[in-house]
């Protein structure tokens, strides 16, 4: 069973600040404010709305699979990601 986008959005929250990587290997960091993610390397909001409609779709082959998700990259990059999976998918 996987767990609730609250149990997931705390890892996210806990991990703001760590080094993630994009599919092609570009780094990047992220911020939570409020209910949003907001990378390092771009200025667009990830709202958490987005991670818990991605997450319905976890494990994920690709970004391809939340194209219509805002920034699918950074969202495929940390919900893919073994700190934020912690080998629920």
């Amino acid at each position: 069973m996987k767990p609730t986008i609250g149990i997931v959005w705390g890892r996210i929250v806990d991990h703001q600040g760590a080094v993630f990587r994009q599919v092609r290997g570009k780094e990047f960091t992220y911020r939570v404010y409020g209910g949003a993610v907001t990378p390092s390397t771009t200025n667009r909001m990830l709202p958490r709305s987005d991670f818990a409609r991605a997450l319905e779709l976890v494990p994920l082959r690709g970004p391809g699979e939340i194209q219509h998700l805002q920034g699918p990259s950074f969202i495929y990059a940390i919900l893919m990601d073994s700190r934020i999976r912690s080998g629920d998918w």
